[in-house]
This record gives C-alpha cells, sequence and structure tokens, in this order.
C-alpha cells in the first residue's frame, strides 16, 4: 500500500522502520525543528531524522489546516495515512485516503485515551495495560478499535521500560492492521462508552514534584510513572515521554534539585530520623511505616547515577531538609 506516516518521537521512528520494509511510504509529516537546550540548537525530531535515513520526503507543515498543505496530501494520492504519537489532526487531513486514517495509542482502548497513557498507567498504579490500533475520528482516540493486545507487567517497572516493550508490541500491531486492511480483511469494533474509564492527559510540569506528605504507594508509582530510567546504562532522551519525578534537598545552606529515576521500598531502618543514610550504600525517605529507598538520582546539572555513585560525591545528613 501506499502510505503517507504521521509522527514525531522515537517510539514513531521505530514504527516508521517496520513499515518501510512492508509498504511505500510516500512521505512523512512530522512537527517542526524546535530550540532545545541550553544553546537553543535547532533539534530535528526523531522521525525526521529516520525519513531522511530511509530518503523518504518530509513535510513539516506550520499548520495542519493551511489548504497549501491539504493540497500536498491529496496530490500525493496515498491509500492510507498512519499516524503515531502525533497532533490530531482536522478532518480535512484524515478523511483524504480511500483506505482511512489509523492511529496506534499505548493503551488498551478505551481506557486512558489522551496524551500520556504509558505515564498515567504507572502513576495510577494500574498492572496492565496494551497497545490498540484504531480509525481516527473527529474524537481523541475514540474511533473503532482495529486491533488491540493486553500486556501484564510488574509493580516496579519504569515509563521508559513500559515503553520499550510497548514499542515492540505497537509494531507487530500495526504491522498486523496494515496486512488485514490490504487483503481487505479488518473488522472494525465500536468503542464502549457505558463504563467510567481511565483517561491519560498531558502531563504538566507541576505534576512532577513530589508531594512528600502523600502515601509511599502513590510516591513511588509517580516515580516510575515520570522515569527515563531503561537500565543503569541508558535512559529514555525523550523527556516528553518521561519528565522525571524530583525533589530538592538542603544541602548546607543551598537547596539542589534531584530527580529520581529509580526507586523502591522498603522497611524503615531508622524511626528517629526522615533521611536514612549510611552515606556508602544506601539512601531512604522515612514515610510513615516504610521507608522509599532512592535507587537512581540525578543531582541538578550533573549525571545520573546509582545510588552508591550518588553518595560517593554527595554528602547527606539525616538533619538535612526535604522538600
Amino acid at each position: 500500500m501506499k502510505i503517507i506516516f504521521f509522527g514525531t518521537p522515537n517510539f514513531a521512528s521505530e514504527i516508521l522502520k517496520s513499515i518501510y520494509k512492508e509498504h511505500k511510504v510516500l512521505s512523512i509529516v512530522t512537527a517542526e525543528d524546535s530550540q532545545k537546550g541550553r544553546g537553543k540548537k535547532y533539534t530535528s525530531p526523531s522521525v525526521k531524522l529516520t525519513a531522511q535515513e530511509l530518503k523518504i520526503p518530509v513535510i513539516q507543515p506550520k499548520n495542519l489546516k493551511d489548504p497549501n498543505f491539504i493540497n500536498q496530501l491529496k496530490k500525493l494520492n496515498a491509500d492510507l495515512y498512519v499516524v503515531i504519537a502525533f497532533r490530531m489532526l482536522p478532518e480535512l487531513a484524515w478523511s483524504i485516503p480511500k483506505l482511512g486514517t489509523i492511529n496506534i495509542h499505548t493503551s488498551y482502548l478505551p481506557n486512558y485515551r489522551g496524551a500520556a497513557p504509558i505515564n498515567w498507567v504507572l502513576i495510577n498504579g494500574e498492572k496492565k495495560t496494551g497497545v490498540t490500533s484504531f480509525y481516527i475520528n473527529n474524537e481523541i482516540d475514540k474511533g473503532n478499535i482495529l486491533l488491540q493486545e493486553k500486556i501484564e507487567h510488574s509493580d516496579h517497572i519504569t515509563a521508559a521500560q513500559l515503553h520499550e516493550k510497548l514499542v515492540v508490541i505497537g509494531t507487530k500491531i500495526i504491522i498486523q492492521t496494515l496486512e488485514k486492511i490490504s487483503k481487505n480483511k479488518i473488522t472494525s469494533v465500536q468503542q464502549n462508552e457505558e463504563k467510567n474509564h481511565k483517561y491519560a492527559p498531558k502531563i504538566h510540569k507541576d505534576l512532577s514534584k513530589i508531594n512528600w506528605k502523600d502515601s509511599i504507594k502513590n510516591i513511588h508509582n509517580k516515580i516510575r510513572g515520570l522515569s527515563s530510567y531503561i537500565d543503569d546504562e541508558i535512559l529514555l532522551k525523550d523527556v516528553s515521554i518521561c519528565p522525571c519525578a524530583w525533589f530538592e534537598i538542603k544541602i548546607n545552606t543551598e537547596f539542589k534539585r534531584v530527580k529520581i529515576q529509580k526507586s523502591h521500598i522498603t522497611d524503615v531502618i531508622n524511626k528517629n530520623v526522615i533521611i536514612d543514610t549510611d552515606n556508602k550504600n544506601f539512601l531512604n525517605i522515612n514515610c510513615g511505616q516504610q521507608a522509599l529507598s532512592l535507587d537512581y538520582l540525578q543531582m541538578e546539572g550533573k549525571k545520573a547515577m546509582n545510588i552508591k555513585q550518588f553518595l560517593l560525591g554527595n554528602n547527606i545528613n539525616s538533619s538535612d531538609i526535604i522538600r
């Protein structure tokens, strides 16, 4: 089939590579280059870089309703559009291809519609999620379902680790969906609107700050739900997916921001303090009957590191203040 691919982050890039092997990708549509970092250098979206490697033409519209952009899409005369982690398309665009426009969503719809399903599934302490392919319509993530796959995950998985699992499943689902559409063997099912479904709104910066008065379970779930931790050597670079939970600690006279990439819940060792550490192997924050053990941290302006490395360069006292 002739396809136009819409997407921006790394998640979309991995799926694009697989589609390219099976179908003719006429063009990709992605976000404009943006200024990032202290030097404000222009950075291209991951999908654009992948398209350039594969020698696929790139379109980066400012306005998705621009008549010139819509005409450009029509002239390409694609059979189908595939949308992965992109802005909401106007009907002017998604209604063009004869075989429709399909989307991959990283949840088991109709639950967790919205911009951040991976994060909210973990923040809410869910133990199951999934991937769904569906036809796009005028409402966010409410189109007819094509294919779905459900997975279970552990209480310790981070957002970045779950992201990596869902990339694999999402790639499989989209290839299966395209194959069935190309053979006219696909059946779509209307989403169930009878239940009280959970939603996944965009993650805002104020959500990332830890409230130490919250329950330890909620704090731990927030940390892993916002974490870019894959393993001790790899962090997911896409900050939009994993903004990372943080708190501030007062060392000497200065408050410093610390991101928590990984934690686990453990027993309280010393009930007489809030911050409990041997300054060698562990750093625990006592939260009532249990303690939150911080495993992988990133001090403001520094590299992320495991707790032993962190304590080598930062002397923490039980009298230090956290907020």
